[in-house]
């Protein structure tokens, strides 16, 4: 099994895919599993096979480009979007290598027909 991480940008990116009206949650997962388990930050999710496919269509339809336009960083501080820091120049550059990643990932596990999970720890 392939995992990627997102590092500390986990809620960065979901505040900005959220901000976007993404359509998918590629952060949290959307259909429970082992709920009754703890794997970090609560219990795991995964995403069926057609919403990976839709994910990995909709992160290449989305430049980081696009998901920073017009984002102020005091948006991320006003939303206490985990780490904080947002007031640092080029602080909403960090995302970019994540999000790059999280999009070959998408594209690949699509491209196998793969269902995913998704969870924070």
């Amino acid at each position: 099994m392939s995992m990627i991480g997102t590092y500390k940008t986990w809620d960065m990116l979901r505040f900005l895919l959220a901000r976007a009206e993404f359509p998918v949650d590629v952060i949290h997962g959307e259909e429970p599993f082992a709920e009754d388990e703890d794997w970090g930050y609560g219990p795991p999710r995964y995403l069926r096979p057609e919403r990976v496919q839709l994910a990995a269509e909709a992160l290449r339809a989305t430049s980081y480009a696009q998901l920073i336009s017009g984002v102020d960083p005091a948006e991320l501080t006003s939303a206490e979007v985990y780490p904080l820091g947002w007031s640092e120049p080029g602080s909403l550059e960090w995302g970019r290598p994540w999000y790059d990643g999280l999009t070959q990932f998408f594209e690949a596990a699509a491209g196998a027909d793969n269902a995913m999970p998704v969870w924070l720890d």
